[in-house]
């Protein structure tokens, strides 16, 4: 795709991209695939993903009690649980806002520990990143944000976002349809949005502005960005996603090229 050369003009050292239609085929991908970038929150689907497979498999339950006093997994996947950014503190009652929550992801890793007996970290890997081939990709430290993975890797997840094979499709239909709809907060990096709408572990773009995706992606797009410089979004309506992976600090420079990105891959694919 001759969009994807738009990456070797970025501001970064290095940038690697790809992306990949509703059939798990790639469509195009340009950068060194197989190299390794910390991914940041776009950790957060990866552990999510777990979390809705450890649901699925009975472990835990999405609205069981975890995190501070009154909320549940699901106030914890979708941001609502009440607590801080990055530390433990309840700022408010669960469900009354949306405060993106690092320690709300470090919470559910907790919680989901305990009831499996297995260190997330480990079962991160057993769920998600064997069956799926990822063997690059390692979640370790913080759910919310130690991720490292590739493009390589990010191709596989990119696929089972739009076909899935290890959860049930109705599932992830949930995960990724809004939580506790009309809910304002704010999106790091592009300031207070109203509704800072959210599913379960991916942010969804609806009308939001300004915004990280294009201004050609659909409402529906879902993914997430991370502070290391890394993307990743599925657009259901145009059926397909896209991956960016760079070693530079999401900054000025992001957002005014990722956005170009986005509309160019979607004109490209028609």
């Amino acid at each position: 795709m001759q969009s994807l050369r738009m990456i070797e003009n970025w501001p970064v050292p290095t940038a690697a991209a790809a992306v990949v239609r509703a059939d798990g085929t790639v469509a195009g991908a340009h950068g060194p695939l197989e190299q390794r970038f910390p991914l940041a929150s776009v950790t957060k689907p990866i552990a999510a993903y777990a979390a809705l497979l450890a649901v699925e498999e009975g472990a835990v339950e999405l609205d069981e009690p975890a995190g501070p006093e009154g909320s549940t997994v699901r106030h914890l996947l979708a941001h609502t649980s009440g607590l801080a950014f990055d530390e433990q503190r309840t700022m408010a009652e669960p469900g009354t806002r949306r405060l993106y929550s690092n320690t709300g992801f470090e919470a559910l890793g907790d919680h989901i520990a305990k009831a499996t007996d297995i260190p997330f970290a480990d079962y991160v890997r057993e769920a998600v990143l064997e069956p799926l081939a990822m063997h690059a990709t390692e979640v370790a430290g913080s759910p919310a944000k130690d991720g490292v993975s590739t493009v390589g890797d990010l191709i596989r997840f990119a696929a089972e976002l739009q076909a899935p094979r290890l959860l049930a499709p109705q599932t992830l239909a949930e995960a990724t349809s809004v939580a506790f709809p009309g809910l304002s907060g704010v999106l790091p990096g592009y300031g207070h949005q109203k509704p800072n709408d959210w599913g379960l572990g991916f942010e969804i773009r609806d009308g939001k502005s300004p915004h990280w995706t294009g201004s050609a992606s659909s409402p529906r797009t879902f993914g997430h960005f991370g502070q290391s410089g890394t993307f990743l979004w599925v657009d259901p309506e145009a059926g397909t996603a896209c991956i960016a992976l760079t070693d530079r600090a999401f900054g000025p420079w992001a957002v005014e090229v990722w956005p170009l990105l986005t509309d160019a891959v979607l004109a490209e694919l028609g």
